[in-house]
């Protein structure tokens, strides 16, 4: 310690008495190795106190009074006179309690970090780790429940599913035929298709009606599974309602009617992302189907989506019709036109 190294030499003359009824004896005081060192006037020790343990019984007063720590009875009085030495046992006191431990701070400090990492865990790890959680172990017939929910809030916007019954005959042939699952067509939706969780697909009227050939509608199909495939549908919904929602739905199998509004407005104005390209071929060869005609549908200049024009899986083959022309018929007028 540097303060004690300065004062290693340093001695005074003092008062000293072991209890409070002795005799006070001049005595010389000195500071030794951590210890303050008293000794009588023919050299003889009468006292060694731990620097660590020293207190002052009267604090801003002179002349000084010390005594060990739990023994007020033992006094050193130091005059006014020897001030170096007061001022050194001083100085020697403070260095030693700034180099004390100190558990409540450090008490503080462990508090403060088991905080900051739990908080850490709940911004960082919990979401994702709850979100993982929960797909594993919502089962189908509740995604199926979620998804005609959300179908249910998109027809008040879009107008009720078309019902036609042969249109709709004709619309699950195809559906099957691409292993799309349910496939539903409304009329006035804000986007020409759409997924929801529960393998639920939506397409707007327009794609059927406004095209001379199947193709175009099941390419809007196969774009939707494309998409479906590269991030599950219960997953984006989760990511928008927030972690409330998620841990409604893990305990109780429910997501709030609210929050069931909220997304699927997000559904229908929500800008469309297109599904990565050469997924979406894969897709298109998977199905045996022509990527063509869903290009021009998207871009009738062919300049946005010339990848899927010139990559068409198809190119030079001869394919089976999607459907008959009495089934494609069928299923353009669905929707009653």
């Amino acid at each position: 310690m540097t303060a004690l190294t300065k004062y290693a030499r340093l001695e005074a003359t003092a008062l000293w008495r072991a209890k409070p009824d002795d005799q006070r004896r001049e005595v010389v005081v000195s500071i030794g190795d951590a210890t303050l060192v008293i000794i009588d006037m023919k050299n003889q020790p009468l006292a060694h106190w731990s620097l660590a343990a020293v207190e002052r019984a009267n604090p801003g007063q002179r002349p000084a009074i010390f005594h060990p720590d739990g023994d007020p009875g033992e006094t050193v009085e130091l005059p006014e006179t020897e001030a170096e030495m007061i001022e050194a046992i001083e100085t020697l006191r403070k260095a030693i309690e700034k180099s004390r431990p100190r558990p409540g701070r450090l008490r503080w400090v462990g508090m403060i970090t088991s905080l900051l990492v739990v908080a850490s865990l709940v911004l960082f790890w919990l979401p994702d780790a709850l979100q993982d959680h929960t797909l594993k172990v919502v089962p189908k017939v509740k995604r199926n429940a979620i998804g005609i929910a959300l179908l249910k809030r998109i027809e008040r916007v879009s107008g009720p599913v078309c019902t036609d019954p042969e249109g709709r005959a004709a619309l699950a042939l195809l559906a099957t035929r691409l292993g799309a699952g349910a496939v539903v067509i409304l009329p006035n939706m804000t986007r020409d298709s759409l997924h929801v969780p529960g393998d639920m697909i939506l397409l707007n009227r327009s794609v059927v009606e406004d095209f001379e050939e199947p193709d175009v509608a099941a390419g809007y199909i196969v774009a939707e599974q494309t998409r479906r495939d590269a991030s599950d549908p219960l997953r984006d919904l989760l990511e928008v309602v927030g972690l409330r929602e998620n841990f409604r739905l893990l305990t109780t199998g429910n997501v709030a009617p609210a929050a069931l509004d909220d997304y699927a407005e997000h559904l229908m104005t929500v800008a469309v992302v297109d599904p990565d390209t050469a997924n979406l071929v894969a897709r298109f060869d998977k199905a045996a189907l022509r990527s063509t005609p869903y290009a021009y549908a998207r871009d009738i200049t062919g300049e946005t989506t010339l990848v899927l024009i010139e990559g068409d899986p198809m190119n030079g083959k001869l394919t089976e019709p999607l459907m008959s022309d009495a089934n494609w018929l069928r299923l353009q007028k669905i929707c009653g036109g």
